[in-house]
């Protein structure tokens, strides 16, 4: 299939904010449906569990920072634990949340035939450029089956370049995550505390590189 015309920024930002409001009344309308695959990427008990719930008051909070550009962000009614989640890393090496534990992390699931996902990830990446530290990082996992040529190609041509590859071919991340009632389609992006826990999520494409979004991500580093 021939691409169309390339978009302008400004024109892109607009169909993206226009996407997160449709999803803001509809939560996770625009998103691509992903049918479930079976995987061995079960969340096991641990000890960051049982303090989730007890993030009930953050997750308010968050959910009241999330409007304009990124309003189909909720908080979570019930904060859950995703420490256990694992995928591979740039190296290939098995990571899990838990080892980014003390960062405020933005994780999103994509792939490279979902086309919202290709309207959101230069936003995702110009977000990292902006508040990517020590404290804060957005943690993009591809689960594209096959190796990395594909995703590394996909990232190259449409300009990311702060983004590190995470991946989960086996599509583990999504499964859980849907089992945990967080899923259904791509883009899928959670806000995940220093502690590992959800607190908010939301299904379809945002601006993560509006002015909106930087003020969310703001308050959750403040939690």
């Amino acid at each position: 299939m021939t691409d169309g015309p390339r978009q302008t920024p400004r024109n892109s930002n607009k169909k993206i904010i226009a996407l997160a409001a449709l999803a803001g009344i509809a939560a996770g309308a625009v998103a691509v449906y992903v049918m479930e695959r079976p995987s061995g990427n079960i969340a096991t008990v641990t000890n960051t569990a049982d303090q989730c719930p007890m993030k009930a008051e953050g997750a308010k909070a968050i959910d009241a920072a999330a409007v304009g550009a990124i309003a189909a962000m909720r908080g979570a009614d019930k904060p859950q634990s995703m420490s256990s989640l694992s995928f591979t890393g740039p190296d290939g090496k098995l990571v899990r949340i838990s080892d980014f534990k003390g960062k405020t992390l933005l994780v999103n699931l994509w792939a490279t035939w979902c086309a919202p996902c290709r309207e959101e990830m230069p936003a995702l990446d110009a977000l990292e450029t902006k508040k990517g530290s020590d404290k804060f990082e957005v943690v993009t996992i591809n689960i594209d089956t096959g190796d990395d040529t594909k995703p590394k190609a996909f990232l190259s041509e449409i300009g990311v370049k702060s983004l590190d590859l995470y991946r989960d071919p086996s599509m583990g991340v999504f499964n859980e995550l849907k089992r945990k009632s967080l899923a259904f389609g791509l883009p899928v992006t959670m806000l995940v505390d220093k502690e590992g826990c959800q607190i908010a999520a939301m299904n379809g494409p945002a601006d993560w590189s509006s002015d909106d979004a930087l003020r969310f991500v703001d308050a959750a580093l403040g939690l």
